[in-house]
């Protein structure tokens, strides 16, 4: 506690630093001298009490502003009706900011008024610095550095950049092109932390383990005694699949460590009888209990032990954490039963959009006032929506989209507007009248080309995919009086406020399931097809006897992703070292190490990676996306090429279950550890995962190269009817002339009707 007294004190005491381009105040000198030999012995009494206690743990961090602004353009450029740039950035809870600095890198504008121009910077609104721009920095790169007082850091943190600029000293047009400043993308926020102790209470927990302050990529080692047995590598992964769910965009990776001390923060699996040897000596217990302790060698890392007398309560254990961690506190839970109470349904999984009814804007939102904003020129508000990958929206119908929406009234009809997009791809534009604050509208987003007129919206379906950006970006006109220098008019800019009204709706509903299977970018981007049913209930794994931690760690780092796509644990998982007891189970597979043997002359594997020898099976012809349209003749191998190397690879290859029709297998493979490092990598990383596809994944140092080999197969249902639809859809002339045979056909059938009953009509009988 002394030492972190003493942190304390110099956090405080290095915050009173002055702020860039601040001058000590004279009548202050004479009482700041005063104090002076004070405040030193202070401060090397702290230093000394910090540097003799090794055990104090600090470390420094420098993010660039397109890792703190990753959704954004890499420059900024604040103009004269856009004067605001906005840095966000967080701390750890088990961490203090003890100093931080801003090295802005920005370039002002030429024709810009030296010292009358400025840049202001905000932390938290409160002001650190203000920037005049002098007449050698105009039109030229310039690199200076705030220092930003520590004690205004939260653990939710914003800067503001805000920039006045001005090119003539009267009747200045706030539109000029002049009026301008470039903010470089090598701008960055240099941070010192200091790592604080906490306390062993799970009361907050899933902290120190998962902390959503922190927007790394949760790293979380899995440690056993030995090589888990399978009951055990099930529970490992459960948990994973639930730390996946909170990482979310995130990514996760859960090395699997055996009988190793880790030296971060990790999770340590023990029985009774096997325990890690740093917990030989831990006492026993009597049922699954969970326990939070400090690493041996490092105060400032914690342990969650899972403990049980054998694998059944360690399963009990983290169904406990998963289920009713809400109710942890203290050092130690104990976890008397944890019983299912209803079954998961398909397509319910938390991160994807209500397919069964209509959904709200308010069931959209991500955090507070998402619906909202502000300013001469608003930022537009976004919404994210999640579909599952088969739902089958070839429909002419479209999607129904119920917007209400409240803005600041122009003052004239001035062609303000609201601009709705999908996927940036403009949907609709709706004027802003003057005499309204209130709008409302209808759109029928139709997924397939057809001939709209003004009240209809058309869009290519290949827009719309498994994860989708809603923008509603409102533009106002902004009038801007003139004048002459003589004769000029002078006004305040009153900022607009806009707001997308929560009840607006979105339905999906009635839409069917149907989707050409294998598809590697449905895995890859949604856990598909094991994240049909959230919990993994139709999933089984398939693993190698005696599996390796390189093996292990792919399937923690597998079921994490999956649990950050769906936001769901896997607690319906089943996890076999012996597929072929299970063969009569009607269920997907996903299998980690390698092929059985039984299933490598399947006709529909088209690779196959060993230690040093692999083999691969090319189309004769592959297309951009082919999962798209899929084509027989296009798709059908006709080469097989067998490479020996003793480079790294690994592959993901997606096939046709040989024992029922309606599921599929998906096998990650890899020749080394260090192809599964490959591996590992192409799954968490975003760019790597866009590029698969397909039902071959090959992964190399140079990166992903999918195809698509073999037949397709569908997964899902659709009637006869519609079924036919969707196979002639791709061959338009097949369609016009089936359509012209089928209008003959029926012409010539009624001809022949009505022929008949006229001759009725005439014949003598009659």
């Amino acid at each position: 506690m002394k030492h972190l007294t003493a942190l304390i004190t110099l956090w405080l005491l290095g915050s009173t630093t002055t702020a860039y381009g601040a001058l000590p105040d004279p009548a202050l000198a004479e009482a700041g001298a005063a104090s002076t030999t004070a405040v030193t012995a202070t401060v090397d009494s702290a230093v000394a009490e910090l540097a003799a206690d090794s055990a104090v743990a600090s470390r420094s961090a420098e993010l660039t502003f397109s890792q703190l602004r990753p959704e954004h353009d890499k420059n900024l450029v604040l103009r004269g009706v856009n004067p605001e740039a906005f840095i966000e950035f967080s701390a750890r809870s088990d961490e203090l900011v003890s100093s931080a600095v801003l090295n802005l890198s920005f370039t002002p504008s030429p024709a810009l008024i030296a010292t009358q121009s400025q840049v202001k910077v905000y932390l938290n609104d409160e002001m650190m610095g203000v920037l005049p721009i002098t007449e050698q920095e105009l039109g030229r790169r310039n690199h200076v550095q705030i220092p930003l007082d520590a004690r205004y850091i939260q653990d939710f943190n914003r800067i503001k950049l805000e920039f006045i600029g001005h090119y003539k000293n009267v009747c200045e047009n706030p539109t000029h092109s002049s009026l301008w400043l470039d903010v470089g993308s090598d701008s960055s926020l240099s941070l010192q932390y200091q790592r604080l102790p906490l306390a062993n209470d799970l009361a907050y927990f899933p902290e120190p383990f998962f902390d959503s302050r922190d927007n790394n990529t949760l790293l979380l080692p899995m440690v056993f005694a030995q090589s888990p047995a399978l009951e055990q590598q099930r529970t490992a992964a459960v948990l994973a699949s639930w730390f996946g769910a909170k990482a979310q965009w995130r990514g996760q990776q859960f090395p699997a460590l055996l009988n190793e001390l880790p030296s971060s923060h990790a999770v340590v699996f023990a029985t009774n009888e096997q325990r890690p040897d740093f917990l030989q000596d831990y006492p026993v217990v009597d049922g699954p209990t969970i326990e939070m302790i400090s690493h041996p060698n490092n105060p400032y890392v914690k342990l969650l032990l899972v403990l049980g007398r054998d694998s059944k309560d360690l399963d009990i254990a983290v169904r406990g954490i998963v289920r009713g961690n809400i109710l942890f506190r203290g050092q130690t839970v104990s976890i008397s039963e944890v019983s299912e109470l209803q079954p998961r349904k398909p397509y319910d999984a938390p991160n994807w959009i209500r397919t069964d009814r209509p959904v709200s804007f308010n069931e959209l939102i991500t955090y507070p006032n998402q619906l909202q904003a502000e300013g001469l020129e608003p930022q537009p508000i976004l919404l994210t929506m999640n579909l599952p990958p088969d739902l089958f929206m070839a429909r002419d119908h479209g999607i129904a989209m119920d917007l209400k929406y409240r803005y600041t009234p122009p003052k004239t009809q001035d062609g303000s507007r609201l601009n709705v997009s999908l996927n940036n791809q403009l949907l609709r534009s709706y004027a802003l009248k003057p005499q309204q604050q209130l709008g409302e509208a209808l759109l029928q987003l139709q997924l397939l080309p057809s001939a709209s007129g003004d009240d209809q919206l058309t869009i290519p379906g290949i827009k719309l995919g498994m994860s989708n950006q809603l923008r509603f970006n409102f533009e106002y006109a902004n009038p801007v009086l003139g004048g002459s220098e003589e004769q000029c008019e002078t006004y305040r800019q009153i900022p607009n406020e806009v707001v997308m009204d929560g009840s607006s709706t979105l339905d999906f509903s009635g839409y069917r399931h149907f989707i050409a299977m294998p598809n590697l970018r449905a895995f890859g981007n949604a856990g598909f097809p094991f994240s049909r049913l959230a919990d993994l209930s139709q999933t089984l794994v398939v693993l190698e006897k005696n599996s390796t931690p390189a093996q292990l760690t792919t399937l923690f780092n597998t079921l994490g992703a999956i649990g950050a796509d769906t936001g769901y644990p896997a607690l319906g998982l089943s996890i076999t070292d012996d597929w072929a007891s299970h063969q009569e189970r009607d269920v997907d597979l996903l299998m980690v190490g390698s092929i059985p043997e039984a299933l490598r002359d399947d006709k529909n594997i088209h690779l196959l990676l060993d230690a040093t020898e692999s083999w691969v099976q090319t189309p004769a012809r592959q297309s951009w996306r082919p999962e798209l349209n899929p084509d027989e003749l296009d798709n059908k191998p006709d080469q097989k090429t067998t490479v020996s190397s003793d480079g790294p690879i690994a592959a993901i290859i997606g096939f046709q279950s040989p024992f029922y029709e309606q599921r599929s297998v998906v096998a990650l493979l890899a020749d080394s550890p260090e192809g599964y490092r490959l591996l590992n990598q192409a799954l968490d990383d975003e760019a790597q995962r866009a590029e698969l596809s397909g039902s071959v994944a090959v992964i190399r140092d140079s990166g992903v190269r999918s195809l698509r080999v073999g037949s397709a197969y569908y997964v899902g249902y659709l009637p006869w009817w519609e079924r036919i639809w969707y196979t002639l859809a791709p061959h338009p002339l097949v369609v016009a002339a089936f359509t012209a045979i089928s209008v003959l056909f029926i012409a010539l059938v009624l001809w022949r009707v009505l022929r008949s009953f006229s001759r009725r009509r005439l014949s003598g009988d009659e």
